[in-house]
């Protein structure tokens, strides 16, 4: 539990590393090669450890730089002995992690079988394996459901395949890329998703020897090739962290400099930031977020896939947009539970409503299906402590966010949620001068 005391503005600077959803793909990547690839710019996240201990149930040695102080974040991934690990083990690694499905593709490739158990994550919304089987079995696996989780075969050589995805899931292109890339022949992928971190999942790729074309039209093309080495690579910076310490900074009245912030991957979201009241500076080594003062504006946004809005920026700029002007509405086309969050926020004093329809520009794939998957914010309310518990890693942070800007103290439960892609964020809240006890 911890207790938050609100109403300081927060001041100082972080640092952001490596994006949590290119590096623990990035690690599940070194499988396929032929001997040992080096990561940099690893956070220490709980998504890592359990990376980590997949892959050490599975035969690869990993280790990471010997300074101690981890200041590169520099992780050694040795493929040498890669072997089927048990079930019971990969279960009790995987935790509630989705991650293991990204592990069949490799594990095909290199053992010609895989196991992966009943899978979890966070709460919000349908993330279904189905397109990932379908895939799977599309390349030649054949997929056995049994009572413990899902076992897959694969009796001969994958082989390409062509796939066009109903929705530019983030999930299946890792899918397809992770599979593809030793498959004999060429697959072709529709509607793939291009977000940044797809993009440098192919740069990881392409480093260990892939070869791989991205067309303008979401299709991606991948030339199966024999074998794989290693590879050298920095991952991109965490752009949901990002977004997330700019929010708070909005949301607190404060001024936080992003250290290792990437203008090019925040571009959409900088634009919203300054329409609605925001002030940013992009600098060299990295961005300043401030509130420049005066009233926030209102807004109307919509998520959506890359180079839309991204979901993950969504939750923690809600807090902010209860403390602007006027009305703003927000149209989630992504996951259609992702606004769970709000009813700590409307304890807090907030004012949100939420709808069926689509309140966006264009109805979307979850319109009239009974999902409450559009917010109407009414600002600016004034927000007071509560007790609050994490619901999921986005909302849990978000939670913070409004913690820390309301009046009063906050009880927060279920922080370890937020250690899942926030690196030593505790300490980093006391390094910009928030309040907060361990309680």
């Amino acid at each position: 539990m911890l207790e938050v005391h609100g109403g300081t503005p927060l001041r100082g600077t972080v640092r952001v590393r490596g994006a949590k959803n290119l590096v623990s793909k990035a690690m599940v990547a070194s499988l396929l090669g032929d001997s040992p690839s080096v990561l940099r710019g690893v956070p220490r996240i709980r998504d890592v450890e359990v990376v980590t201990g997949l892959l050490e149930v599975h035969g690869v040695t990993v280790t990471s730089a010997p300074d101690a102080g981890y200041p590169d974040g520099e992780l050694i991934l040795d493929p040498a002995d890669v072997a089927q690990g048990s079930i019971v083990d990969i279960d009790a690694h995987a935790g509630s992690s989705r991650i293991p499905i990204l592990f069949c593709g490799p594990l095909l490739h290199r053992l010609g079988q895989a196991f992966i158990p009943d899978l979890g994550g966070c709460r919000i919304g349908d993330r279904p394996i189905d397109f990932h089987l379908d895939v799977l079995r599309r390349f030649g696996a054949t997929v056995d459901k049994t009572p413990g989780g899902i076992k897959l075969e694969a009796p001969q050589r994958l082989r390409g395949a062509k796939v066009e995805l109903p929705y530019p899931s983030v999930g299946t292109t890792e899918q397809v890329l992770l599979t593809a890339v030793r498959a004999e022949g060429i697959t072709e992928l529709k509607n793939a998703a291009i977000e940044p971190e797809i993009m440098d999942l192919i740069a990881v790729l392409q480093k260990m020897g892939a070869i791989i074309t991205v067309d303008t039209d979401r299709v991606i093309r991948i030339e199966g090739v024999d074998s794989l080495s290693g590879y050298v690579h920095r991952a991109l910076p965490d752009r949901i962290e990002t977004g997330s310490w700019a929010s708070a900074a909005l949301a607190t009245g404060g001024e936080i400099f992003v250290e290792g912030a990437n203008q090019p991957d925040m571009i959409t979201f900088l634009n919203v930031f300054r329409k609605i009241g925001g002030a940013f500076e992009v600098c060299e080594t990295g961005i300043r977020f401030c509130h420049p003062g005066g009233e926030l504006k209102s807004s109307v946004l919509e998520t959506d896939v890359h180079p839309g809005f991204m979901t993950d920026w969504q939750q923690p700029l809600v807090v902010a947009l209860t403390q602007a002007s006027g009305v703003s509405i927000i149209h989630e086309t992504v996951y259609e539970n992702r606004f769970g969050f709000t009813d700590a926020l409307n304890r807090m004093g907030a004012r949100i409503q939420l709808y069926r329809e689509c309140l966006g520009g264009t109805p979307c794939r979850f319109g009239r299906q009974n999902y409450q998957h559009s917010a109407v914010v009414s600002g600016p309310t004034t927000l007071h402590g509560a007790d609050i518990e994490v619901p999921d890693l986005r909302g849990g942070f978000s939670h913070l966010i409004a913690a820390l800007a309301a009046d009063g103290t906050s009880r927060v439960g279920g922080i370890e949620l937020i250690n899942r892609g926030y690196e030593d964020f505790l300490d980093k809240l006391a390094g910009l001068g928030a309040r907060v006890d361990m309680a």
